[in-house]
């Protein structure tokens, strides 16, 4: 995939996720799911951003790992969304299912990037 379009994707992501948990209320199980949910998406396109500018192939490696993990815990959170209600349901549905995709994108990414940090190591 083109970088700068995932990285358009993950910001837009960010930031539609930014615009659901406005939604989510103001109860206690609405508070744990927006800070947990706004800290994990954000994550994906800042952490997808600075694995752009690592400053080795570990440190690449690392990135998306983090990435990876981030986009994993947001589908987590989308799912309990759904599972209780809370945010339009569409929405809802939408952003969780771009949260799977980033997952299987990082996945990927970061699978090659420790195959080819054990085919080549650093310094080699």
């Amino acid at each position: 995939m083109d970088p700068e379009a995932l990285r358009f994707r993950c910001r837009k992501f960010a930031h539609d996720v930014v615009d659901l948990c406005l939604t989510l209320g103001h109860d206690d199980l609405a508070a744990v799911i927006r800070r947990q949910l706004l800290r994990a998406a954000t994550g994906v396109a800042t952490n997808q951003r600075a694995s752009r500018r690592a400053r080795s192939r570990k440190e690449f490696a690392s990135r998306l790992a983090v990435v990876l993990e981030e986009a994993d815990e947001s589908e987590s959170w989308l799912d309990l969304c759904e599972a209780k209600g809370r945010g339009a349901a569409a929405t809802v549905r939408t952003l969780r299912q771009e949260a799977a995709e980033l997952t299987a994108i990082f996945s990927r990414a970061r699978a090659t990037a420790t195959q080819n940090l054990k085919k080549r190591p650093e310094g080699t």
